[in-house]
């Protein structure tokens, strides 16, 4: 039979094994992770369930695993994974994502928090953890995440998710939290420009650029270099306008040299009209590239996709959101696993639903083999 978890193997065979070196082993350490992604890709979003997929699938998982002293328990896996260093794991889950998806840098780089919301302990006092996570627009894939006790640390996340990252050639875009200088010196230090949401976090910004356009608007943009891009969505009892304006002229950007290669200062503004309900929002972000409004619309739409694409199938297709795994170390490697199987299951070519391809791969594990080689 073909290995259908060559790069499982390959790539997940150099992780340290965090347990004691004086105490017998029962189970292999690549045996532990491989079960682990099959099952999570099957559908288990816990470790009851991992072992439960691991004794279903033992015969199958034989073909290309040890498997030593049987199929471990679920104690053994909840062990083990919060032994296992995150940046270790993730160590193994870069090499994969290589693997996967040669072409995935050098293009959109959304970087976004969620929050494990069931990963909070309430009775010890324990906070939440938020995931700082890097998504690959085009691959539709996540490529790293770095770990933070809460939302407002994630300026401090962000460089280190970063330096995780290839950037070179790279738009990286990041909302108000991240807009930073040392961020967006750190994006084109990388060789990567960057496309960062403005709110009030930076004042002076903020104030600088709702003048700047003000001002142009009020001369009817006459003599300001400047560029427009509109859509107009009609569907579903739903009918949305959005404009961009990208403005060139930065004079009225009193910190503009701090704002390393700082090009553009933009508007993005929307109106929805639904059940005869209007509503409508402004958006003003910088970017360092030389580039059309429409390319920067473009991109301020791509970045919703790790919301839409990621976040939000994270907490329906794999309910993620009320995961109770609290062993910070099991919680952070669980939802790598997470993010690296619903890559596999959206790289997959066959028809269905993320929730169907996991349903489908509960009931035949040849269907994972497909996952776990679709690329």
């Amino acid at each position: 039979m073909v290995v259908p978890s060559f790069s499982i193997l390959r790539c997940f065979s150099s992780l340290p094994d965090p347990r004691s070196r004086n105490r017998p082993k029962d189970h292999l350490l690549i045996d532990i992770v491989c079960i682990a992604i099959c099952a999570v890709i099957a559908g288990a979003d816990d470790w009851h369930q991992v072992e439960a997929f691991g004794r279903k699938r033992q015969d199958w998982l034989k073909t290309f695993l040890s498997l030593p002293n049987g199929v471990p328990s679920h104690d053994t896996f909840e062990r083990v994974f919060s032994a296992i260093r995150p940046a270790a794991f993730q160590g193994c889950f870069l090499l994969w994502i290589d693997c996967l998806a040669e072409s995935a840098l050098g293009k959109h780089v959304a970087v976004d928090g969620k929050t494990l919301r069931g990963s909070a302990g309430k009775a010890a006092g324990v906070k939440p953890l938020h995931l700082v996570s890097a998504w690959a627009a085009e691959a539709r894939l996540t490529l790293a995440q770095v770990a933070t006790d809460e939302k407002s640390n994630e300026i401090t996340a962000i460089p280190d998710l970063l330096d995780l990252l290839e950037l070179a050639g790279a738009l990286v875009t990041i909302d108000a939290m991240g807009c930073q200088k040392a961020i967006a010196r750190k994006v084109v230090d990388s060789g990567g420009d960057y496309l960062l949401a403005v709110k009030g976090n930076q004042e002076n910004l903020q104030q600088d650029i709702l003048e700047t356009f003000a001002g142009a608007a009020e001369a009817n943009f006459q003599g300001v270099s400047h560029d427009v891009y509109e859509t107009e969505e009609d569907g579903h009892g739903r009918l949305e306008r959005r404009s961009v304006t990208v403005i060139y002229d930065l004079e009225g950007i009193r910190d503009k040299d701090e704002w390393e290669n700082l090009t553009v200062i933009g508007l993005c503004y929307s109106e929805r009209v639904e059940g005869g309900k209007r509503s409508e929002e402004s958006r003003l972000f910088i970017g360092s590239r030389m580039q059309t409004a429409r390319f920067y619309a473009e991109h301020l739409r791509g970045h919703w996709g790790i919301e839409n694409s990621c976040h939000w199938q994270l907490d329906v297709s794999f309910s993620e959101d009320d995961n109770r795994v609290k062993g910070r170390h099991a919680a952070e490697n669980l939802a790598l696993i997470r993010r690296l199987a619903l890559s596999l299951i959206k790289a997959h070519k066959g028809k269905g639903s993320v929730a169907t391809k996991r349903y489908m791969a509960a009931l035949d594990p040849n269907v994972i083999k497909e996952i776990l080689t679709s690329r």
